[in-house]
């Protein structure tokens, strides 16, 4: 019988299987509540622009060189977005650690990049979900196309990972729903709609901008709205290169903390 040498699993060093698993269960989390998890977003999504079409958009002349409802569109899009990313991983973490079947997660064989890449699965697949769903009724009702592919697939992407890994930190920081609720309230939520979502920061007095652009999800925003209708308040390139940057902070802070088992096997 052959010993394995230390360090490597019986199955290889990547557990494909136990992350598939993970994989599948984090997805599934979301669609068997798709009514909550899916349309609801696409549904508060659709009220911002309406609400804002109605009492704003006709008084509102163009920005950026495109009309108001437009401009606000590809913002609205990204906030839901990475909205959904963050609760996916913090809900499914809270709840866990909850009922107390968090430990169903931390027994399998899976290192701690597994675990960590198959939460951030879950929660890109619901980013993407929503993407999906609010681009087509962008593009049924307003006529709106894609400028650039690539750019506002990578925003998205790098927003549905950065929330992601954003929301297992503070999963795993929570105790208790209302620990996470403050967390969504008092910090995600200013974060997004204090970052360009419903304005161009062109607009915002000097002291303003500067503050916005320590803002991470402004770039993210800035950035898909660049890929989608082709106008950004500044260049793509840096708002790339931060968001990548503060995402792979990020992303190394859960996994340390996934690794660690802080807060997760006390």
């Amino acid at each position: 019988m052959r010993h394995l040498d230390m360090g490597v699993r019986r199955f290889g060093r990547v557990n494909w299987l136990g992350l598939w698993t993970l994989i599948r269960r984090e997805v599934a989390r979301f669609l068997v509540v798709w009514t909550q998890t899916l349309l609801a977003p696409l549904v508060t999504a659709g009220l911002f622009m309406l609400i804002f079409s109605i009492a704003i958009g006709p008084s509102r002349g163009d920005v950026m060189g495109v009309p108001f409802i437009v401009f606000l569109a590809p913002g609205i899009m990204t906030m839901t977005i990475i909205q959904n990313a963050f609760a996916n991983t913090s809900s499914s973490i809270v709840i866990s650690k909850v009922q107390g079947n968090i430990v169903d997660t931390l027994m399998p064989p899976l290192s701690p990049l597994e675990i960590v890449i198959g939460y951030l699965s879950g929660a890109v697949a619901r980013g993407v979900f929503v993407a999906v769903g609010l681009f087509f009724g962008m593009k049924v009702l307003l006529g709106i196309s894609v400028s650039h592919p690539l750019f506002a697939f990578t925003f998205v992407l790098l927003g549905g990972i950065l929330m992601g890994a954003a929301g297992l930190v503070a999963g795993i920081c929570s105790n208790k729903f209302d620990q996470m609720a403050a967390i969504t309230n008092f910090i995600v939520t200013p974060l997004a709609f204090l970052s360009g979502t419903f304005y161009s920061i062109s607009a915002l007095p000097e002291v303003l901008q500067i503050l916005t652009r320590y803002n991470p999800i402004y770039y993210l925003i800035d950035g898909v709205r660049y890929g989608v209708i082709g106008v950004s308040d500044g260049p793509p390139e840096i708002g790339l290169l931060v968001v990548g940057g503060v995402t792979i902070l990020v992303v190394a802070l859960a996994w340390w903390m996934v690794k660690a088992g802080f807060r997760l096997k006390s």
